[in-house]
């Protein structure tokens, strides 16, 4: 392939769903020039994905077993059948522009196994192909996954590389359509512990060897915070509906990090600019990427725009709110569960489970 430039960009975790909404964006900003070629890496929490030839009846386990595991299901528009993606497995997705020679869709699979292979044995596992099947295998067991979507010649989907996969959610369903699958892991092959930050590391430079680019950072746009508000003794939850001009929906308190801030400190200003409350926020030790809506985005870009938020808590013992004007409307005092039902965003009711785990915090 001829050599070109491509942009790569590790973004942690990312919602599923959220993920769909990445790759549709830089797809779109592809076709229009307005990115260059790109490789997310990252991981998502456990969620059994859907390709187009997959079956309901693949996912084994009902509604009970799926919910005690905290399972999500969605179905995708990418080649393959049902597959398992969650925490320690590093999930690949190229936003590529195929010209040319490089319109092959066999070569193109075979070049992202390649990729894979390069990397595994950087670790001294020595894997390859399986005739008549698409992936990575370890011997007899699968270690990489693949499935992609082609849109007028530009890629989405891609890869998923078991580095310490939680194996027995694949128990839960026929990995890939093949009943007699077995899967296994970089970390169960060796015997011992993988550092994520090293298999990206290897894996994105054999990307550049591979497919023959040159590979340029991509950095995360920019940061945001938000901050879960819960009365004590109540426990309940503080919810603000935004002005309709806003978008009218419910949610927690949410703002972007300035760029002399750091994240704790933007949680305490946005608490209190949006409600009055002046305390330091506990630091739930959660945080996901998304793209950002286009009319919230402060800077106008071509490019979409992608933030990592950072998810905070506090107590309160006092039920006064001082709503920003130019904000929100209206804040209600909600149960848990009630919360969960009202705000708008996946992350949001993440950030709101978190904090109710969470030990109780020290009152302002």
């Amino acid at each position: 392939m001829a050599e070109r430039r491509f942009e790569y960009c590790w973004l942690g975790e990312v919602l599923f769903g959220d993920g769909l909404r990445l790759q549709e964006a830089f797809v779109e900003a592809r076709r229009q020039d307005g990115v260059p070629d790109t490789l997310f890496l990252l991981e998502h929490p456990h969620v059994f994905t859907l390709g187009r030839s997959a079956s309901p009846a693949e996912i084994l386990a009902g509604p009970e077993t799926l919910a005690g595991l905290g399972v999500e299901i969605h179905p995708t528009n990418r080649g393959g059948a049902v597959t398992y993606h969650g925490p320690g497995q590093l999930v690949g997705y190229p936003i590529l522009q195929l010209q040319g020679a490089e319109r092959d869709v066999r070569r193109l699979m075979h070049a992202i196994e390649e990729v894979q292979i390069r990397c595994l044995s950087d670790f001294g596992i020595a894997a390859g192909r399986k005739p008549g099947c698409i992936g990575v295998w370890a011997g007899d067991r699968k270690i990489g996954s693949q499935g992609i979507h082609l849109s007028r010649w530009i890629t989405s989907h891609g890869f998923a590389l078991n580095v310490s996969t939680d194996l027995s959610f694949f128990e839960q369903i026929v990995p890939c359509g093949m009943p007699d699958c077995a899967m296994t892991s970089m970390e169960r092959e060796l015997g011992t512990q993988v550092r994520m930050a090293e298999v990206v590391e290897r894996l994105t430079g054999h990307w550049g060897e591979v497919f023959q680019r040159t590979l340029v950072r991509r950095p995360i746009d920019g940061g945001s915070v938000q901050v879960v508000v819960r009365h004590d003794p109540s426990e309940e939850i503080l919810l603000l509906r935004r002005h309709p001009s806003r978008g009218g929906f419910w949610q927690i308190i949410t703002g972007m990090i300035e760029p002399d801030e750091d994240a704790a400190a933007a949680a305490r200003r946005e608490l209190k600019e949006e409600t009055g409350i002046d305390a330091s926020a506990t630091d739930l030790g959660y945080g996901h990427c998304f793209i950002i809506d286009s009319q919230l985005a402060r800077t106008p870009s071509p490019a979409p725009q992608i933030l990592k938020e950072h998810a905070f808590a506090v107590q309160v013992s006092s039920r006064k709110v001082s709503l920003a004007p130019t904000e929100h409307e209206e804040y209600q005092w909600v149960p848990f569960s009630e919360a969960l039902a009202r705000v708008r965003f996946q992350g949001n009711r993440k950030a709101i489970e978190r904090a109710l785990a969470n030990p109780r915090e020290s009152l302002p």
